[in-house]
């Protein structure tokens, strides 16, 4: 019987996503693996919409796994949390086709970078969020990053350690809003490379405070150098929070958060 599980965690202490195999260091994967493991009475093996690097958080990742023995909904959800830490949750779980891959069947995948964007350090949520000192301006922010919608070559915005095979991504939507003292960068894709969320908020914080004009990020683009692109940003304050499947997969969707910020 094949399951798909939804998962939410805080990924501040932890490796990322993947399993590790290195004394002391721990992935999100390996937790969840183990319980879902126990409530199997089984050693199971998790594939998942998209890896996370370390300290990125998730609200809306998505795995399946085989089990040898048929669970109730409620059984892996209330039995996994029972054995997982604090900082990570099943959210829901159901069974799907033998077929149903969590990420290959995936159609699109969406992230938001919470930033706080205030002088004094934040004492609440400070691990999920990053902090950055100079006044932003969102909305030159969000004009930048109408830029990067459709089909383009991503190159200037990919880590070296990249091992996609083509550096072409169709981003449908990023947008990026203030809520008080918190700037919202949300961006969509079919798929993202390694680090393209984090350098493409990297290049809107230098737009943001107005060292580069909006057109750097067409420059940027166009000349598929990451040595010219700005830092990429920190990881604290990336979520994946949503995965999308087609319709007739039934796939559960959660509130993607975090905080207070609207479902839109």
């Amino acid at each position: 019987m094949r399951y798909a599980v939804g998962i939410e965690y805080n990924g501040a202490n932890y490796s990322g996503w993947q399993k590790q195999y290195t004394p002391g260091v721990i992935g999100v994967e390996h937790k969840v693996e183990q319980a879902l493991s126990l409530v199997a009475n089984s050693q199971l093996e998790l594939t998942c919409a998209g890896r996370t690097d370390a300290g990125v958080h998730a609200t809306g990742q998505v795995v399946h796994f085989d089990s040898p023995v048929e669970r109730l909904e409620k059984s892996w959800v209330l039995g996994a949390n029972s054995n997982l830490p604090d900082d990570i949750a099943i959210k829901w779980a159901k069974p799907v086709s033998p077929d149903f891959d969590a990420r290959y069947s995936a159609t699109a995948r969406r992230y938001r970078y919470i930033i706080y964007n205030r002088r004094e350090r934040p004492a609440i949520l400070r691990s999920g969020l990053t902090q950055f000192y100079e006044p932003l301006d969102h909305h030159l922010m969000h004009q930048a990053a109408q830029l990067f919608l459709g089909e383009q070559d991503f190159s200037a915005f990919r880590s070296s350690s990249c091992e996609s095979k083509t550096p072409f991504r169709h981003v449908s939507h990023c947008w990026v809003n203030r809520y008080g003292d918190y700037l919202v960068v949300d961006i969509q894709a079919n798929a993202f490379l390694h680090h393209m969320v984090r350098n493409i908020v990297g290049a809107l914080l230098v737009i943001g405070c107005a060292e580069k004009p909006v057109s750097w990020i067409s420059e940027l683009l166009a000349g598929k150098d990451r040595t010219l692109a700005a830092a990429t940003a920190k990881p604290n304050g990336l979520y994946l929070v949503r995965v999308f499947y087609p319709d007739e997969l039934n796939i559960p969707q959660v509130p993607m958060g975090p905080l207070f910020f609207a479902d839109n």
